[in-house]
């Protein structure tokens, strides 16, 4: 059984269907990109896969569990998570309460804050400014503390909406070495990524999306050398 399962999924806001009877499967352990121009399509498949959408036709399976009318909350404590993109950070809030709030549903105290100093293992530029209020942290700063605060659900399957977005190249590679990382330490992820070639080149398998369609799936590395791909999404 696949972790996560798409089965013809259709999504409109009003009378505009943006993604058009979409199929696919992530399976536990995968790192998966779904990538593609600006209005394929992306993010709304991702915030329907995190319950904040409702979908208009087909099926999303979670574990075995038909989520289509599961509240988004429940599914953070079933460990699906959404980094979704822009961050959504509680700007008012520290970073460390930030982190905290990715435990809400959480009771084990201990194990909390285990994976508190955790993530500042991972994230060392939190630690050094773990009282600061989020809002003033740098947009790679937020973008990794949005990260961490999901990493806190202990999740089975991330979503990872645009994480590179609006980055410094040495905040994306420190960001992506980051997701490789969760990556082998067993979290599935779905990772959607303006950066195709950076996504591609971490990833296990990749889905195009044009138009609200699943156009191509293949291997990562077989997608690198697709010549439609390399020329509409890899500038080359």
């Amino acid at each position: 059984m696949s972790l996560l399962e798409v089965t013809n999924l259709s999504v409109a806001y009003g009378g505009i269907q943006a993604v058009k009877s979409i199929n696919l499967k992530i399976e536990q352990g995968e790192l998966v990109s779904l990538i593609g121009a600006n209005g394929a399509g992306k993010t709304t498949t991702l915030k329907t896969l995190a319950g904040m959408l409702q979908p208009v036709e087909g099926k999303v399976l979670y574990s075995g569990l038909d989520i289509n009318s599961v509240p988004n909350h429940s599914l953070v404590a079933r460990g699906l998570a959404l980094v979704p993109e822009g961050r959504g950070i509680f700007a008012r809030l520290t970073v460390t309460e930030n982190l905290q709030m990715g435990a809400y549903y959480r009771n084990d105290k201990a194990d909390i804050a285990t994976d508190l100093e955790k993530m500042f293992t991972i994230f060392p530029r939190l630690k050094e400014r773990f009282k600061q209020l989020a809002g003033t942290l740098s947009g790679g700063e937020q973008q990794m503390v949005a990260i961490a605060r999901a990493l806190m659900g202990r999740p089975k399957l991330l979503l990872l909406d645009e994480p590179s977005m609006g980055l410094a190249p040495i905040i994306v590679q420190k960001i992506f070495d980051v997701i490789q990382q969760v990556s082998e330490q067993g979290v599935t992820i779905l990772l959607v990524e303006q950066n195709a070639k950076l996504a591609l080149q971490i990833s296990d398998r990749g889905y195009v999306m044009e138009s609200g369609r699943i156009t191509l799936t293949d291997d990562a590395q077989a997608l690198l050398h697709n010549d439609k791909v390399r020329q509409a999404y890899l500038g080359e």
